[in-house]
């Protein structure tokens, strides 16, 4: 079946739960321009962390101690810009001034990476159509993992549930060296160039971030501290293999679990659900109630709020989820919410289930 139809949503009434809903948190929640205000001082500070941090890599790295510390504090406090802020950025949700949001998501070529690339990878595919099967590129990102229904099923897969905690630490790494080439250069399922076409300056932009992220996490600090190469590239190692482990974390515990409902595209292109339903009904809260895990998640555990209100500053999603949850009540929606460990446990069996021989998982349309 030919996938590269555009899904659309079924329209909605004036007096739709959405509309509804929309309208009481614009006239109460987002009446506070604090809350906002607040995310500009964290992305910032967070930000300048990660600097101050790199920058004792260098200074204060030739105690063998130190070194190992400050790349694990660069690695954590790269994922926490990352959720804070360049996230909310990518949405405009920091700054009113649509160029600052831009200037802050170019962190990401700092981190290695493509902030162009990116983008249309979460905007234009993730987050209309998550979990759809032959949309959200999120999701289908390897043959290593089976998680889609439809994927192709390798023997490999039934010990999934074993060895993916382990790839999981090299997510950073994979996505360094390389996810984005496969973006960029990949033919078989690119999600991607099905819709977009690729600006020429952006492959150079590709080169030149792997370039500068290497020399400075690698090249500076063999050439400024008393160490070995070696010892510095086991420092860099730990410090994406702690980076990956938190961010992953927060990846698989918004949207598949084991009980994650993975649609195809209906074949006359028509999703028969109205778009924030689905948001919700594909979407997954998890600690919400943790004040802890709303500061270094940054909106993620919040994630039915922000697929709902994806251009809103996330310091304002503890304010917005207990309105949901209420319209979920009264509407019957299939809002859901569980604890970390809960979520990560609940991704485990995803993955032992999806690896077996038979389907056990929705993908019928809808």
């Amino acid at each position: 079946m030919d996938h590269s139809a555009k899904p659309v949503f079924e329209k909605t009434g004036k007096n739709h739960f959405f509309n509804l809903l929309n309208k009481e948190v614009n006239s109460t929640v987002l009446k506070n321009p604090k809350i906002k205000n607040t995310l500009k001082l964290k992305s910032l500070i967070l930000l300048s962390s990660f600097f101050l941090s790199y920058l004792c890599i260098l200074f204060l790295g030739n105690n063998l101690l130190l070194l190992y510390f400050f790349y694990c504090t660069t690695g954590i406090l790269m994922i926490l810009v990352f959720l804070n802020g360049f996230h909310d950025a990518v949405h405009g949700a920091v700054f009113k001034n649509k160029k600052y949001n831009e200037w802050y998501t170019h962190i990401l070529e700092v981190f290695g990476s493509n902030s162009f690339i990116w983008k249309k990878r979460h905007l234009l595919l993730h987050h209309p159509y998550p979990n759809l099967q032959h949309w959200d590129i999120d999701i289908k990102q390897s043959d290593l993992v089976r998680i889609f229904p439809e994927s192709k099923r390798f023997s490999y897969h039934k010990y999934q549930h074993i060895y993916m905690w382990f790839l999981y630490l090299f997510y950073t790494l994979n996505w360094l060296f390389i996810r984005d080439f496969k973006d960029f250069y990949g033919k078989n399922d690119n999600y991607l160039k099905r819709i977009i076409s690729i600006p020429k300056i952006e492959y150079y932009k590709l080169f030149a971030a792997k370039i500068i992220n290497l020399q400075l996490f690698l090249g500076l600090p063999v050439w400024l501290l008393n160490h070995p190469w070696y010892t510095i590239f086991s420092a860099f190692l730990v410090m994406h293999l702690i980076a990956s482990a938190f961010g992953v974390m927060s990846l698989i515990s918004a949207h598949v679990d084991e009980h994650a409902e993975f649609p195809l595209p209906p074949k006359d292109g028509v999703i028969r659900t109205s778009w924030a339903e689905y948001q919700i009904r594909e979407t997954k809260d998890f600690s919400t109630d943790s004040k802890f895990a709303n500061f270094i998640f940054g909106g993620f555990n919040h994630h039915v709020a922000h697929h709902l209100f994806p251009h809103i500053a996330h310091t304002y999603y503890p304010h917005i989820t207990p309105i949901i949850r209420r319209y979920a009540i009264e509407y019957n929606l299939p809002y859901q919410s569980f604890p970390l460990f809960k979520a990560i446990f609940s991704h485990f069996m995803l993955l032992k289930k999806s690896g077996r021989v038979e389907n056990l998982f929705v993908a019928g349309e809808i």
